[in-house]
């Protein structure tokens, strides 16, 4: 009898167990939607391991880029200051906090992250990895201003958040790195690649005189000499996701990259920013002083200042820049709008 109640408990606990076992969510695997010009032009974005692409993920780190509850008083989300409608960008100069403090540095625009393989973010470089930018905003006194214990504790109590964390992480407690790296899901979503020079590149239509001449002009090195920071057609991102110092000050009040690596050398360096849908992201540069896209053209034509830390791409700075005339200032520009995605701010899978 003992051997006989034995084998029947342990077929109870097995059978128990498999229940479980098949109760447990999985979520589904998925992959970015690459478009056509991406595909042809740069090699395939390396997902993590240790936070792979699905479903669920993807859409709990939406829902989190979107909710207020983030905040320490509830009043803004991340898109705050990456408003969709302006490529995920603020078109105030510096963005305004919960307290009512302004930042010192203009928000950067978000599209094609996935392909940063430099792995740094922000203006600075300081923030190493995708799943790692979303931690200081949160808990930045000048930003969201909450703390991390406060919004597991707000999530854990959510009417839908458990389910939605359980679905895309199992049974994991809810903490901030699971909500990162959900956020870090959802941003590898954002891709841009659908504006009218994307299709000229492949073939499906045509450009203005204009914009061509600015295009030649941007890849001229004895006019423009644009490409060598920004892209080209063979680098459809139109950023090298590296640091420069590009002429804006001849003594920094921001050093910028130099205040991350500790290097004198890396003062006043900021990170290069996509030329994608400039007609969307202004203000311009890391602290917004330039509110057109005239502005811009101007400083590298004619405007560029003398620093120790200038960089050597910039062969024209002691003539002050590379000194367009009024025709080319204008076809540049005619170009830059051409970079425009106007299906990437209008993305229903990037809307609220």
């Amino acid at each position: 009898m003992r051997g006989g109640y034995f084998i029947f408990s342990l077929l109870l606990i097995i059978s128990c167990s498999s229940k479980e076992d098949s109760d447990i969510y999985t979520p589904i695997p998925t992959s970015l939607e690459i478009p056509e010009i991406l595909t042809q032009k740069l090699i395939p974005p390396i997902i993590p391991s240790t936070n792979p692409l699905t479903v669920e993920g993807i859409a709990l780190g939406k829902k989190l880029f979107f909710d207020k509850i983030l905040s320490k008083d509830g009043t803004q989300s991340c898109a705050t200051c990456h408003d969709p409608m302006s490529a995920f960008s603020d078109n105030d100069r510096f963005s305004e906090g919960v307290d009512g403090q302004l930042g010192d540095r203009n928000s950067m625009p978000l599209f094609n992250l996935a392909w940063n393989f430099e792995d740094r973010f922000a203006w600075d470089g300081k923030e190493l990895g995708l799943e790692r930018q979303a931690f200081e905003p949160v808990r930045n006194p000048i930003e969201m201003h909450s703390k991390w214990t406060d919004i597991a504790v707000k999530l854990k109590n959510h009417p839908e958040y458990p389910s939605l964390f359980i679905k895309a992480f199992g049974g994991q407690d809810i903490d901030s790195t699971l909500v990162a790296k959900a956020i870090a899901q959802f941003e590898r979503t954002l891709i841009s690649g659908n504006a009218k020079f994307d299709n000229y590149l492949l073939g499906k239509t045509n450009l203005t005189p204009e914009e061509l001449n600015g295009f030649n002009v941007f890849m001229d090195e004895n006019k423009g000499d644009c490409f060598h920071c920004h892209g080209s057609n063979n680098n459809p991102l139109w950023t090298d996701n590296q640091f420069h110092n590009n002429g804006l000050d001849s003594v920094f009040s921001d050093l910028g990259f130099g205040k991350i690596t500790g290097d004198p050398n890396d003062n006043g360096k900021f990170r290069t920013p996509s030329l994608r849908n400039l007609v969307f992201t202004a203000p311009y540069m890391h602290d917004g002083r330039f509110g057109t896209l005239e502005e811009v053209i101007n400083h590298y034509s004619e405007g560029l200042k003398l620093s120790p830390t200038i960089d050597p791409l910039m062969k024209k700075a002691n003539q002050g820049g590379v000194q367009l005339s009024p025709k080319d200032k204008s076809d540049l520009k005619a170009f830059l709008l051409s970079l425009t995605d106007n299906d990437f701010i209008n993305n229903p899978d990037f809307q609220e």
